[in-house]
């Protein structure tokens, strides 16, 4: 399955170019519909609608038609009807203004004394004339199909680009966890030698004291010799268990192959790749804590460097 981002953008018209997929009665409907459909990135799936009153009646439709597709995101559905916006009243078509010049003439004709039709007038009965509100219904769910195809293809679009990039980091952790492994036993080797040379700094400090000083002098010498050896010994092994970073890598690899398998999965794999993406932060961070080696110091910075890049991009996919 495809990895899907939750940012996409889609939008249909009847009659346009983005209804080529609706029925012909949507796109020969006598009252032009659009729809837009936008997402952003979210922890959860939160559905919003901007849609004028005549419309309104077909949010709950819309709403579960929606959810039972997308898992994550923030998402935005706005509808019109052609010929209206938001910042005012519905413009009257030709055809509506010359029905109600008929039924005004006809009244007149039983009335003559009826005052003719204001402006304001019109407008408030043409915003009435809301034609057959099933027929709206339907074509307005026609359409929404259609956008959240087009929404879904825009998602797995831009989704295949985050898994490319993701997959690329993956490879450059790798190779980082692979020029980290040849540092563990050359940092091990340093301390056993300065383990070595510290010992022997003991020995030296023992032969070299005062040669006439009596048996309990002697006796003397050698608890120092000995809290010495015990001393470098002591200091050797915390030492050793600090820079011991082959449990932090053996994780971290392990991390990386979940990373990898979630990716080639697919599906709504976004909340765990996040939590993914924490756990290796974390073995980065530590492997940059016991470093004692400029080498290994450069690769936990670019270990975290990558996995920041990775972080940003995971937070996008659904």
């Amino acid at each position: 399955m495809a990895v899907y981002s939750m940012t996409g953008y889609a939008t249909a018209q009847t009659g346009g170019p983005s209804a080529a997929n609706t029925s012909e009665p949507a796109r020969e409907a006598k009252h032009p519909l659009g729809i837009e459909i936008r997402s952003v990135n979210s922890r959860f799936l939160d559905v919003t609608f901007k849609l004028p009153d005549d419309l309104r009646a077909s949010e709950p439709a819309i709403r579960e038609l929606l959810t039972a597709t997308l898992k994550r995101g923030k998402v935005e559905v706005r509808a019109w009807v052609e010929g209206r916006n938001d910042a005012g009243p519905r413009a009257p078509n030709p055809h509506e203004l010359q029905k109600l010049l008929g039924m005004q003439d006809n009244i007149r004709a039983w009335l003559p004394s009826a005052a003719p039709l204001s402006v304001a007038e019109v407008l408030q009965l043409t915003a009435r004339q809301q034609g057959n509100t099933s027929e709206l219904h339907e074509t307005l769910l026609k359409l929404a199909q259609t956008g959240l195809n087009g929404l879904l293809a825009a998602r797995e679009r831009e989704g295949t680009r985050l898994a490319e990039m993701l997959l690329d980091r993956l490879k450059q952790l790798r190779q980082l966890a692979q020029d980290a492994q040849p540092l563990i036993p050359l940092l091990v080797a340093q301390q056993r030698q300065r383990f070595i040379d510290r010992w022997n700094e003991a020995l030296s400090a023992s032969a070299g004291s005062a040669p006439g000083a009596a048996s309990s002098g002697t006796l003397g010498n050698a608890i120092t010799s000995d809290m010495a050896k015990d001393r470098a010994l002591t200091e050797a092994t915390a030492f050793a268990i600090r820079i011991d970073v082959a449990e932090e890598l053996t994780r971290l690899d392990s991390h990386l192959s979940e990373i990898e398998r979630l990716i080639k999965k697919g599906a709504d794999v976004g909340k765990r790749l996040d939590f993914l993406i924490q756990e290796l932060h974390r073995e980065a961070n530590t492997l940059g804590a016991k470093s004692s080696n400029l080498e290994l110091t450069r690769i936990s910075v670019d270990m975290k460097v990558l996995i920041e890049q990775m972080r940003e991009q995971v937070q996008n996919i659904e």
